[in-house]
């Protein structure tokens, strides 16, 4: 079959089973947030943990659930770590040292799932099954908790309350990750990944040496990895591996996972505001940024210089033969785009403008269409600054499903998106002056500037992935980059929160003949241009110097 065709057909199986999946998954998960009825098992975690599932609460008190379980959460978890040779299968492995420990914690924790180690050489089972994969649910669910906490700011009128961050987070978990990620692992065994407990088995190979192949609880953390756009990878070479991504349908299937949460959101949405056109507008507008990710890099990556590129078909450097350069692009773009971090390719070695592109989908805030909760929360405080934009071009005060946007919800929504720019930008320039960060470079030049700049993107837009020249796993760039995950997850959380509170205690706005119809078409391509321009004008001297100089060198 013509390779071009091979990429379409795939882009467009994609896209059909994403349509498919999204009123009904969208409608589901509505459902879970506002129903009045406890299941018997998470009536029994409330009183474990001794919550009241039915008390409201204002955005500072969940704000403050949130900050403590995280808190929690990361203490936990470097604990668990750092005690690993004394657990069951420990494989024999050594505890972490303390920074990569903490960097791990605090990745997983934020939904990074950043990865300075080799994880089938690092980690035993029970740290991978019981920690890791364990807050792959929970920060999946608390991105989800904190995006509904916003659009019931934006649905509400006149009150303080938010819901109850418990009950979201346990209906998050109980409702829609585990049944989801149950069925998907199901199916990721049906189509060849490894799921067991045995440790490395020794075979023998057709030239007579012995390999060691590593097993492991494979297929039920992957299938949460993907579900909860968490991205870390049991193995070291991640959906590379083939036994995490045995063949071009798994392949499929794991795009789809990362994809179906993420795009049926603003189903949700919709139906929590009374108007699913205003989960339409949302999604076009993310599904437009995304398809012109995909057809950028897929055109870039075919059309590759070189001799060895062109008898190809394609640049094949650093991707899997089995899976190939189309279905590699789509899987950069839609794990860059969503804070999955999840690679099946060396996104090291695509071509320069393409690394720019997989850069730009980190540094717009991964909005099209984001990780679990956390795409929609930013593009919906993105949403705010399309509106207030277009009152300043009209001459009118910004209104947004009948709030007001006065200074206060300006600023607040200003600050969320204003926290990336300041942790990647800085913690670049950090690292590039310092003698530690400069020592880690493997590569000079535009390369290795872009290794340094998508790495602290990566952290701070808790997406995970990496340029694999760039020699992270010291103390430098473990601490750093665990800082910038830490900030860049919960900065954009308090502020989105705050604007939760503010909107959700105003009266509602009647519309009027000047009122901005944010349902319509004009109103999507707004909200592209508005992500757009603000990523791209922050970012553009940045980007110069790094992947679009390599590219345009080439």
């Amino acid at each position: 079959m013509n390779q071009n065709l091979a990429d379409v057909l795939q882009v467009t199986a994609l896209v059909v089973a994403l349509v498919l999946v999204h009123r009904p998954l969208g409608d589901h998960m509505a459902a879970v947030f506002t129903s009045r009825r406890h299941l018997r098992a998470e009536r029994w975690i409330y009183r474990a943990i001794g919550a009241d599932p039915d008390a409201g609460m204002r955005w500072t008190a969940y704000l403050r659930a949130v900050l403590a379980f995280s808190f929690v959460g990361v203490l936990f978890l470097y604990a668990f770590q750092r005690v690993q040779h004394l657990l069951p299968l420990s494989l024999g492995f050594d505890a972490p040292p303390p920074d990569r420990a903490f960097n791990t914690a605090v990745s997983f924790v934020t939904n990074t799932n950043w990865q300075s180690y080799a994880g089938e050489a690092a980690m035993g089972h029970l740290v991978q099954a019981g920690g890791l994969a364990v807050q792959n649910f929970l920060s999946a669910a608390v991105g989800l908790a904190v995006a509904i906490a916003l659009v019931r700011g934006l649905a509400r009128f006149r009150t303080g309350d938010l819901g109850n961050f418990w009950t979201d987070l346990v209906r998050g978990t109980v409702r829609i990750l585990l049944p989801g990620a149950a069925l998907a692992a199901v199916l990721l065994v049906a189509l060849g990944v490894v799921q067991n407990v045995a440790g490395p088995q020794d075979v023998r190979t057709l030239t007579g040496a012995t390999q060691s192949i590593p097993g492991g609880p494979v297929a039920s953390q992957e299938a949460i990895k993907l579900l909860g756009t968490n991205g870390g990878g049991f193995f070291n070479a991640n959906s590379a591996h083939p036994f995490e991504n045995p063949d071009g349908l798994s392949n499929l299937l794991a795009l789809f996972l990362m994809l179906a949460i993420p795009f049926s959101l603003p189903r949700t949405f919709g139906r929590l505001v009374g108007s699913t056109r205003q989960g339409t507008a949302v999604v076009a507008a993310m599904g437009a940024i995304w398809l012109a990710g995909v057809v950028a890099v897929t055109l870039v990556e075919h059309q590759a210089p070189g001799s060895a590129s062109q008898l190809a078909g394609g640049s094949m450097e650093g991707k899997e033969q089995r899976l190939g350069e189309g279905a590699s692009a789509l899987f950069a773009v839609s794990t860059t785009m969503t804070s999955s971090g999840a690679v099946n390719a060396a996104h090291d070695s695509f071509q320069g403008l393409s690394g720019g592109v997989l850069i730009f989908g980190m540094v717009v805030g991964e909005l099209a269409p984001g990780g679990v909760g956390a795409g929609l929360y930013g593009m919906l405080v993105m949403a705010v600054i399309a509106v207030f934009v277009s009152g300043l071009l009209v001459g009118r005060t910004p209104e947004y499903l009948g709030k007001k946007l006065g200074p206060r919800e300006i600023k607040l929504a200003a600050c969320a998106i204003l926290v990336t720019p300041a942790l990647v930008l800085t913690g670049t320039a950090t690292a590039l002056a310092l003698p530690d960060g400069e020592a880690a470079m493997t590569n000079a030049g535009p390369h290795g500037f872009s290794e340094v700049l998508y790495a602290y993107a990566s952290a701070a837009g808790n997406n995970g992935s990496a340029f694999a020249g760039l020699g992270a796993d010291t103390p430098f760039f473990n601490t750093t980059l665990g800082i910038a995950m830490l900030f860049g997850r919960f900065l954009p959380i308090v502020f989105v929160l705050a604007l939760a509170g503010s909107l959700a205690r105003q009266r509602r706005v009647p519309e009027t003949a000047g009122t901005l119809r944010t349902h319509k078409p004009l109103f999507a391509g707004m909200l592209v241009a508005s992500t757009v321009l603000v990523a791209g004008l922050t970012f553009f001297p940045a980007l110069s110097l790094g992947p679009l100089a390599e590219g345009l060198a080439t």
